[in-house]
C-alpha cells in the first residue's frame, strides 16, 4: 500500500519515467457488504415495528451513520432483490417517486408521426422505485407489461424502497404523497391508469433524512421513527473488524488502537465529524500499510498524516489537527 502513495509525483514525471504502474482498484468484497451490516437494538425494533405496521422507516442520525445501508441489510436478511432507490432533489415532485413522463419526447413523435397512427403516451412512461415496487406487487399480467424487462416475472413480490435525503425535497412533497404512500397506490394521469399495491405484497418503505430541515407533521405522524446514534467505541470495533478481509493481518488489537485515535480526533471540536463511513476509508488505509497507530514506525509517519485526508473535509478541521501534537 505505502508505493501508492507515491504513485503520483507531483513534478512532471510521468510513472513511465519512474518505471511504475498504476494499481488496478480493487474494492475489498466485504466492505459494503449488507450481510456485515450491524443494527443496533433501537434500530432492529424500529424495522421490525415499520413492517409490522407497513408504515414508512423514517432514519435520521449523522451522515455516514448507516442509513442508506440499513435498506440493503434489511433486503437481504428478507431474501429480497436489491433496493429500488429513490434519490431525492431539490426539484423532485411527488409524482417523480412514482414514475416520469417524457412530454418533449411525446411532443416529438407525434409531431412526426406520418402514418396517421396513435402515439400513445404509455410509450413515454419511466416507472421510478416506488411505482416499480408497486407494480411488482401485482400479479405477472398486471405489473409486467409496464415493468423494464429485467424485472419482469418477478411478481408478485415484496420489494424494499429506498427514499434517499427526503428533506432535500421542496416542502410540500412529504405532504403531497401522504395518500398515496399511505394507499401505496398512485395513478399515471397521462393515461388514467390507477395501480395499488397488492395488501399481501405492500412494499417496504425506508426514508432517509440528514435533518437539514424540518418535515412536515402531518407527514412525521404516518411514520416509524428512529434516529441512529454514533456507535460506542464496543461497536465500532465490531462494525470494523467484521468489514475487514478474512486475511487482513490487522488485528483486534490494531483495530481498538485505530478506533481509539478516531475517537480523540473526533473530540477536537471539528467543524465536521468524521463518522462511520469515513473511519472504514481510514481503517483500510492502515490495513494495508501496515500501520498500528500506537506502534508507528518513524517510515509510516509521513502515511499516517496523508491519511488523515479521508477523516477531514474542511480547512478549518485540518488546521486544528496539526495543532494537536499528540496525534
Amino acid at each position: 500500500m505505502s508505493n501508492h502513495f507515491k504513485i503520483y509525483a507531483g513534478d512532471g514525471t510521468t510513472l513511465g519515467q519512474r518505471k511504475g504502474q498504476i494499481p488496478l482498484y480493487e474494492k475489498p468484497p466485504t466492505f459494503d457488504a449488507p450481510e456485515h451490516y450491524i443494527a443496533d437494538e433501537g434500530l432492529r425494533a424500529a424495522v421490525n415495528v415499520s413492517i409490522a405496521l407497513g408504515q414508512p422507516l423514517l432514519l435520521t442520525g449523522e451522515p455516514g451513520t448507516g442509513k442508506t445501508q440499513l435498506a440493503a441489510s434489511l433486503a437481504y436478511e428478507l431474501g429480497l432483490a436489491t433496493p429500488l432507490v429513490f434519490n431525492v432533489k431539490t426539484t423532485s415532485s411527488a409524482k417523480d417517486l412514482f414514475y416520469r413522463y417524457d412530454a418533449l419526447g411525446h411532443f416529438r413523435a407525434a409531431q412526426f408521426q406520418r402514418d396517421g397512427g396513435r402515439v400513445e403516451a404509455a410509450d413515454y412512461i419511466t416507472y421510478e422505485a416506488l411505482g416499480l415496487a408497486i407494480l411488482l406487487s401485482l400479479a405477472p399480467e398486471q405489473g409486467d407489461p409496464h415493468l423494464p424487462s429485467k424485472l419482469r416475472g418477478r411478481g408478485p413480490t415484496r420489494s424494499v424502497v429506498l427514499i434517499d435525503e427526503i428533506d432535500k425535497a421542496p416542502r410540500d412533497l412529504p405532504n403531497d404523497v401522504l395518500n398515496e404512500i399511505e394507499d401505496m397506490a398512485f395513478t399515471v394521469k397521462e393515461t388514467g391508469e390507477t395501480f395499488a399495491s397488492s395488501t399481501a405484497y405492500r412494499p417496504i418503505l425506508v426514508l432517509t433524512s440528514n435533518s437539514e430541515k424540518g418535515l412536515p407533521d402531518a407527514f412525521l405522524r404516518r411514520c416509524i421513527f428512529y434516529d441512529i446514534p454514533f456507535p460506542d467505541k464496543k461497536r465500532l470495533e465490531e462494525i470494523v473488524q467484521r468489514r475487514l478481509p478474512p486475511d487482513s493481518a490487522f488485528t483486534p488489537e490494531k483495530v481498538a488502537h485505530a478506533i481509539a485515535h478516531f475517537d480523540k480526533i473526533r473530540n477536537l471540536g471539528l467543524k465536521k465529524l468524521p463518522a462511520t463511513a469515513e473511519l472504514l476509508g481510514w481503517v483500510r488505509i492502515l490495513a494495508e500499510a501496515g500501520i498500528d497507530v500506537a506502534k508507528l514506525e518513524p517510515a509510516q509517519a509521513d502515511i499516517l498524516a496523508l491519511s488523515y485526508s479521508a477523516l477531514l473535509k474542511t480547512r478549518e478541521d485540518v488546521e486544528r489537527l496539526k495543532r494537536q501534537p499528540m496525534l
